[in-house]
């Protein structure tokens, strides 16, 4: 596979947050958040990345890879090398993430009822005051798909709301979670939720 075809789109999200849409995926149908270079150990794309100095977070999901960096380098100038790292990856035919990185896992069970009792604490509280509501819809894996109501419907803020806001509240108390997809949207991009399972 030549380098070259591969097309790389990075889209930050924050000053310290960036996500990387590759046109082909690079973890099928799966997610994973790395939260530190040592437990990418053993998961070659992972090890590339945070191999990039300054890289601190990384979240792998199908054909996107969500990297947090801790440098005071431009996105510009850091996304040049980490879209490197990408395609030196997908050239390589390496696998994405070891199976020795799911062993600590928490079941879809245990996630769903840790993210509902962050939801009922923290979250909802304080939507609530807007006249907003979010709703757990499903746990797939370590995937949370959650639907906002009430006056999180439609809201223009809602996907600031959602990346900045209930995505950090939920990942500080649940780190194992990769995607939260909100499947309020059905108009945004890819969405495993509605996609009918492959047989």
């Amino acid at each position: 596979m030549s380098t070259a075809e591969i097309s790389i789109t990075g889209e930050p999200i924050s000053e310290a947050t960036c996500r990387f849409t590759v046109d082909r995926p690079v973890y099928p149908d799966r997610s994973f958040a790395f939260l530190n270079k040592a437990q990418a150990q053993g998961s070659p794309l992972a090890e590339r990345i945070f191999a990039i100095d300054g890289v601190s977070r990384l979240i792998v999901a199908h054909n996107e890879v969500t990297v947090n960096k801790s440098v005071s380098a431009e996105w510009p100038q850091i996304g040049r090398l980490i879209g490197a790292a990408i395609r030196e990856h997908l050239a390589s035919g390496d696998f994405a993430v070891s199976e020795e990185a799911w062993k600590d896992m928490p079941s879809a069970d245990e996630i769903r009822q840790r993210v509902q009792s962050v939801l009922d604490s923290e979250i909802n509280p304080s939507v609530s005051q807007h006249g907003g509501v979010i709703r757990l819809i499903d746990v797939q894996e370590n995937r949370v798909f959650i639907q906002m109501g009430g006056g999180c419907q439609g809201c223009g803020q809602a996907n600031v709301t959602l990346k900045f806001g209930i995505e950090n509240v939920i990942r500080a108390s649940v780190p194992q979670v990769a995607e939260i997809l909100d499947v309020t949207d059905h108009a945004a991009g890819r969405n495993p939720y509605h996609t009918p399972s492959k047989k």
